[in-house]
């Protein structure tokens, strides 16, 4: 097959003496054999996206390797240098359970150390989660994981931290990536300074532990905690390195990990997807549950970061809860506590994100906080943490599995958020109702608010094609109507612009701009519309919601529910 040119000046670069005998070797391999997979390797530049860079792993400018992760690491080496003069510098560096994670992870460690930056370097694999407290506590000034969170096993990643403990945001992100797109492959240092190198365990395993549980307990009664079975996964990631022993400190005696999924492996042998957001990664945990008579059961994901959550309905089954209810749950469970402490005073806010469900904004309303709202992904409700020190956080979520209570972890942190769920079913068991009882509650008393996703993948050149026209379409064409409901106000966060219909008004949004259109109607319903950042998909959000009377109208009015997101399916002919 003939390979462009531009792809050839790279390949060519790639057996210069500045790239080791390996890489040389590997690529003589491709493209004696493999030219299509060299192509594929070497036709573009991983980018380094807002929070950093995931790929497939391998040699070439488009895979993770120790080239393009030591050139993100001199490039942010060279930033922190500029944006601290004077300062002696430290980082903090995680990896989880993936191939080649703890290698890469001291690759970067070496050029930081190289650059003249102190490196706090985990011995071992560990929860995201941690590393975000461990750069706080550790005060150091930036902070990475080695992780691709529920990816395919092929790929690998590169997430960067903040002072703050968040992820990069803008402009941050912007400057650093300019760095290091001016950087050449023969400025990256690789020779470590091992002085530099400190390695970090146990004293940080032991003050994040703390940590959570002065965060996410709630003085649940001894028997109470007890008296909870817990079936546990950690999809053979890094969970297992954090979670039984938060649970076990808090007295949860009742624990049962699913132990073929209890060994750190990053091939996630037993499951398509180790992301528990899918229903059929918690299949094993499920039917343990039902094997074993469990009131709960948690699973998270590779970086413990998401977690997913089943409990026992009002006919004894157990059912998968999604993203949106454990948040509403949770967050409702700590609006209530810091009510009855007499903690909450005007100046305390949760946060959620725009395609999340709109009862986070009811439950604000009722306890009488704010509920700021931003883009998804947790680094935006980190900002807002950063961005308004006089207001205390109190917890928040999004609807893809996360949550984060407090703000000594400042990023979807399943660990703090796996104590929580089990602290509120182990009180509600304790006084004769359960968690799911308790979400119904919420419905009757804040309305019944239903959310359902859509996921559209449309592969290749045409089918990005067809997903751009897609949105031009919702905002040039705008429907007027949806399953016989008025469209009444539209949000365009690409041109930071809302539309009110019904008065012919336009409004600012002070959110960043994104890719991301939504219509509301007069019933209450919200469509969203976002295409994916890092997939050739485009996702739909849908929110519904009705008034419940009582919990005897709950079946009826799920129903309905479910029916008017059918029709809204329909109406707008996305099959």
């Amino acid at each position: 097959m003939q390979i462009e040119s531009h792809v050839l000046d790279k390949v060519n670069e790639w057996l210069t003496p500045t790239f080791d005998e390996h890489t040389q070797a590997a690529i003589r391999e491709m493209m004696a054999s493999n030219p299509k997979e060299l192509e594929e390797s070497f036709y573009k530049n991983l980018e380094f996206g807002t929070g950093g860079m995931r790929g497939v792993m391998g040699v070439g400018t488009n895979r993770i390797n120790k080239y393009t992760l030591g050139k993100n690491t001199q490039g942010l080496s060279d930033y922190l240098i500029k944006s601290f003069p004077g300062e002696a510098l430290k980082v903090a560096i995680a990896y989880d359970c993936r191939h080649n994670s703890d290698t890469l992870a001291k690759v970067v460690a070496d050029v930081f150390s190289a650059n003249g930056i102190h490196v706090y370097l985990f011995s071992e694999m560990r929860p995201t989660p941690e590393l975000s407290f461990a750069l706080k506590h550790l005060n150091c000034h930036a902070g990475i994981v080695l992780t691709a969170s529920h990816n395919p096993p092929e790929y690998n990643g590169y997430k960067v931290y903040w002072q703050d403990g968040g992820q990069l945001v803008p402009p941050q992100d912007g400057e650093i990536i300019q760095v290091i797109e001016a950087l050449n492959y023969a400025d990256i240092r690789f020779e470590a300074n091992d002085n530099l190198i400190e390695y970090i365990d146990t004293a940080i395993d032991e003050a994040f532990v703390a940590s959570t549980l002065a965060n996410a307990s709630f003085n649940t009664p001894k028997e109470a905690r007890e008296g909870l079975k817990i079936v546990y996964t950690s999809l053979h990631g890094t969970s297992i390195k954090a979670i039984p022993a938060v649970l076990t400190a808090a007295g949860y005696t009742d624990l049962n990990i699913v132990k073929e999924q209890a060994e750190p492996n990053g091939d996630f042998p037993t499951v398509k997807s180790p992301n528990p957001e899918e229903p059929e990664a918690l299949t094993m945990a499920l039917a343990l549950a039902n094997e074993i008579g469990a009131d709960i059961v948690v699973g998270t994901d590779p970086d413990s970061d998401r977690l997913g959550v089943a409990v026992r309905n009002t006919n004894n089954e157990l059912v998968l809860l999604n993203g949106n209810q454990t948040m509403v749950i949770m967050t409702a469970y700590l609006l209530e506590q810091w009510k009855r402490a007499g903690k909450i005073n005007g100046k305390q806010f949760i946060g959620s994100t725009i395609v999340s469900t709109p009862m986070m904004l009811e439950l604000a309303a009722a306890y009488d906080v704010e509920c700021k709202v931003g883009l998804t992904g947790f680094k935006w409700i980190a900002k807002f943490i950063k961005d308004f020190p006089e207001l205390q956080f109190i917890g928040g979520g999004e609807e893809s599995f996360g949550f984060m209570v407090g703000d000594a972890v400042r990023d979807k942190d399943a660990v703090g958020a796996t104590l929580l769920v089990c602290e509120i079913a182990a009180q509600a068991k304790a006084s004769g109702s359960s968690l799911y009882q308790e979400l119904l509650n919420l419905y009757v008393d804040h309305g019944f608010y239903k959310e359902h996703l859509i996921s559209l993948t449309k592969k290749g050149i045409s089918g990005l094609q067809e997903i751009n026209q897609m949105m031009v379409d919702l905002r040039e064409n705008p429907v007027a109507e949806i399953n016989g409901q008025r469209v009444v106000c539209i949000e365009d966060y690409q041109t930071s612009k809302g539309r009110d219909i019904m008065n012919g008004t336009e409004f600012n949004i002070t959110i960043p701009k994104s890719n991301v259109l939504i219509y509301y109607l007069e019933d209450g319903s919200k469509i969203c519309a976002r295409p994916s950042g890092t997939e050739p998909k485009i996702k739909f959000y849908f929110s519904v919601n009705a008034p419940v009377l009582s919990l005897d109208e709950i079946d009826l009015v799920e129903a309905e529910l479910d029916q008017k997101i059918k029709n809204i399916i329909a109406a707008m002919q996305l099959h």
